[in-house]
């Protein structure tokens, strides 16, 4: 709770941004490879998950399986010193430094948000209803999807407006993940 306070408190201003640039006509032409870049990391936990032995469960979940991997292929493991600090509440034990949490909350948020954007593009379309000349192809979350893939396509439909989101939605992500973070310290959590 205090870690989705802080992040929206945090980002108010920069969600207002957001809105009042997508009032604006705007192309994106990097979305492609932005979304490819940004769900591999998914793919990568999506095998390791599937793959694991059963009764030998290394990963609890997704974030567990992002976070164990982070720390044991290319975090504390080879760079202690560079990206870790003793936690306040258990000197024994490494955690990440303020600054690569507020990254990695940012890439979890971007990652996050670019798996289910054309969810809230479909949710944002079905709010506004009868004000759409369209509304009786929209009905349904499928038929509305549907519909906007098959006039609008991938970019300029399902995943228009993304990078603005981008925006509100990486400091949000980033804030929470650090203060989650911190209060697991302060909780004496570690």
């Amino acid at each position: 709770g205090i870690a989705g306070c802080c992040a929206k408190t945090t980002v108010a201003p920069l969600d207002r941004v957001k809105v009042l640039l997508q009032a604006h006509n705007h192309h994106y032409k990097h979305l492609g490879m932005t979304a490819v870049i940004c769900t591999y990391p998914l793919d990568m936990v999506r095998v390791r998950l599937a793959f694991q032995v059963k009764g030998e469960h290394t990963y609890t979940g997704i974030i567990h399986a992002f976070k164990t991997i982070y720390a044991k292929s290319v975090g504390l493991s080879h760079a202690p010193t560079l990206l870790g600090r003793p936690s306040s509440d258990n000197p024994n034990v490494l955690v990440l430094k303020t600054h690569i949490n507020l990254l990695c909350g940012g890439v979890a948020g971007a990652i996050a948000q670019t798996i289910s954007y054309p969810f809230d593009v479909t949710r944002r379309r079905m709010q506004l209803g009868t004000v759409l000349p369209e509304f009786e192809k929209c009905l349904t979350m499928w038929e509305t999807m549907k519909y906007v893939y098959g006039h609008h396509g991938i970019r300029k439909g399902l995943y228009r407006g993304l990078s603005l989101n981008y925006i509100r939605c990486i400091p949000s992500q980033a804030v929470a993940f650090t203060t989650y973070e911190l209060m697991k310290q302060v909780f004496h959590l570690n």
